[in-house]
C-alpha cells in the first residue's frame, strides 16, 4: 500500500457550516493511491505547534489530484488549521489504514452523522463511478444526520449535486427527520444483501450495528478515534474486539466489518 509524505499546497479553504470547514489541497500522489475510508495525518507545514499531526478522512479525492478534508474546529491544532490561506503548505502523510470494502452500488446505504459524514462523500462518489463503468448508473442510498439544518444542509446539498437522493435526520427537526439516523434506517426495510457503511459518533455506529444484526444485514463502520501517529506505532487507538483484544484503528482499520468490535464494556 503507497503512502506519501509531502508538504502539499492550499488551494481552497472554505466554511461550511458553523466551525465547520473544508480544506482543498493538491496532493496527487495521495489521491492516486487514495481509497474510499482512507485517512491521512495532517500538520501545519512551518510550524511545531501542535507538535503531533492530526488525523482526518479523506473527504474527496478527485482526478485533477485535489484532496479534501473536512473538519470541525475543536482545539489548537484544528484552530490553525482553519487559519490557513490559499497558497500556503502544509504537511501529509498518507493515505493510512483500510478502507471501505465496496460491493453493488444499488445494495448500498451511507450512513453519516456529524463529521462522520466526511468520508462518505467519497465513498458515494466512487461507488457512482463504479456503477457508471459497469452500465445504467445506480445510486448507493444516503442518510445523514446532525444537530440541525445549519450543520446539515451544505452537506446534503453536496451529496444531491452528485445526483443522490439523501434522507436527512436532525435532533432538533429543522431538516428532514426529527430524531436519528436509525429511525430513517429502519424504515427503509433493507434486503439481505445490502450492505450498510457507516461513520460518525460511537452510540450512533453501535445501535446501526445492533439494527444490521438483527436484520442479518452487512455492516462496515469507520472507527473515530484520537490518533498521534497513524501507523500503529504509538498504541495510541486501540479498539476492543468482540473476541478478545485490541486491533489499531490506524493500521488495522479504520473500517472494520461491525462485528468484529465490541460494542459495550
Amino acid at each position: 500500500m503507497s503512502q506519501f509524505q509531502k508538504k502539499v499546497d492550499v488551494v481552497r479553504t472554505e466554511l461550511v457550516a458553523r466551525d465547520v470547514f473544508r480544506l482543498t489541497l493538491m496532493a496527487p500522489e495521495i489521491v492516486a493511491a487514495a481509497r474510499p475510508g482512507q485517512f491521512v495525518m495532517v500538520q501545519i507545514a512551518e510550524n511545531k505547534d501542535p507538535l503531533l499531526r492530526r488525523p482526518f478522512s479523506i473527504h474527496q479525492a478527485s482526478s485533477e489530484g485535489l484532496l479534501q478534508i473536512l473538519f470541525k474546529v475543536v482545539g489548537r491544532g484544528t484552530e490553525l488549521l482553519a487559519q490557513c490561506r490559499v497558497g500556503e503548505q502544509v504537511s501529509l502523510l498518507g493515505p493510512l489504514g483500510h478502507g471501505f470494502i465496496m460491493g453493488d452500488p444499488g445494495k448500498a446505504c451511507l450512513v453519516g452523522g456529524g463529521m462522520g459524514i466526511a468520508p462518505m462523500f467519497f465513498l458515494a462518489h466512487r461507488f457512482i463511478e463504479q456503477s457508471s463503468s459497469a452500465g445504467p448508473r445506480v445510486m448507493p442510498r444516503v442518510i445523514l444526520g446532525a444537530r440541525n439544518r445549519e450543520e446539515l444542509e451544505p452537506l446534503v446539498i453536496d451529496f444531491q449535486s452528485l445526483g443522490v437522493e439523501v434522507l436527512a435526520a436532525t435532533d432538533d427537526g429543522s431538516l428532514g427527520h426529527h430524531g436519528l439516523v436509525t429511525d430513517v434506517l429502519k424504515k427503509l426495510n433493507l434486503e439481505p444483501e445490502s450492505t450498510v457503511y457507516t461513520c460518525g459518533p460511537r452510540p450512533m455506529m453501535a445501535a446501526i450495528h445492533h439494527l444490521c444484526k438483527k436484520e442479518n444485514i452487512a455492516c462496515q463502520v469507520s472507527v473515530e478515534t484520537t490518533m498521534a501517529c497513524g501507523m500503529g506505532a504509538c498504541l495510541g487507538c486501540a479498539v476492543p474486539m468482540k473476541g478478545g483484544g485490541y486491533r489499531h484503528a490506524c493500521s488495522d482499520g479504520p473500517v472494520f466489518a461491525s462485528g468484529e468490535l465490541l460494542w459495550s464494556l
